[in-house]
């Protein structure tokens, strides 16, 4: 991916020690990509998301589209 390290954060709504993921916000400038992990496998694959896809998402799911009908 690159050779900077992403500095790894998870949502504050994620206390229950559930099923999470973390991102890293802060290679967006630089890269124009957010890298995605699972937080329990953080040595396992990372998925780099464009940030103008995961902007989309983020938009889908505070707008209620991926809620169960």
């Amino acid at each position: 991916m690159t050779t900077e390290s992403p500095r790894w954060f998870k949502s504050s709504y994620s206390n229950n020690g559930g099923n999470c993921i973390e991102i890293a916000a802060d290679l967006v400038a630089a890269h124009g990509v957010i890298p995605v992990r699972d937080s329990k496998v953080p040595a396992g694959p990372v998925l780099s998301i464009p940030a103008a896809s995961f902007a989309c998402f983020v938009a889908g799911v505070k707008g209620g589209e991926f809620d169960a009908a």
